[in-house]
């Protein structure tokens, strides 16, 4: 259950951090007001920290429940990344989206707001796929292992 759970979990969290690196080239060169009714389309979008909590919650509780096993590692630096990820997102993207107001208004210089937003969501997405692919290898590892008479988590 904790494998199904953190992978269901990690995946949800990586689909809309994906979006937001490769939405990035074009948006990064948008006028003024043109970024400004394109970021209105994330209005919602905070109801995704309920995923990242299940993200890190079932990760953590993976890394947790393996911590004998050879799968160990890689669910803890799955979690690690997860962490990272929001280290990034509280440190860089919130300050700008508080800024903004949440994008609904932009300070005369709002140039760097809007390059530490879109590459702080893509270091975000960089490491949600980290996580995403140990955690991937965490469980390639727990079947393995399950079929050398380990006991899987």
């Amino acid at each position: 259950m904790a494998r199904f759970c953190s992978l269901l979990f990690v995946a949800l969290a990586l689909g809309p951090s994906a979006a937001h690196l490769l939405e990035l080239p074009n948006k990064i060169g948008l006028s003024r007001a043109d970024y400004l009714t394109v970021q209105h389309i994330y209005n919602g979008w905070a109801l995704l920290g309920i995923v990242v909590l299940g993200a890190l919650a079932s990760t953590l509780a993976l890394a947790i429940l393996s911590r004998r096993r050879r799968q160990f590692t890689p669910a803890l630096l799955a979690f690690l990344c997860i962490v990272a990820a929001q280290l990034v997102f509280w440190s860089f993207t919130y300050p700008a989206n508080r800024a903004t107001r949440n994008w609904t208004e932009l300070p005369q210089a709002w140039q760097p707001l809007r390059t530490q937003w879109e590459y702080s969501h893509a270091a975000g997405a960089l490491l949600n796929l980290a996580a995403m692919m140990l955690l991937i290898g965490a469980v390639v590892g727990a079947a393995r292992g399950a079929g050398d008479g380990e006991s899987a988590a």
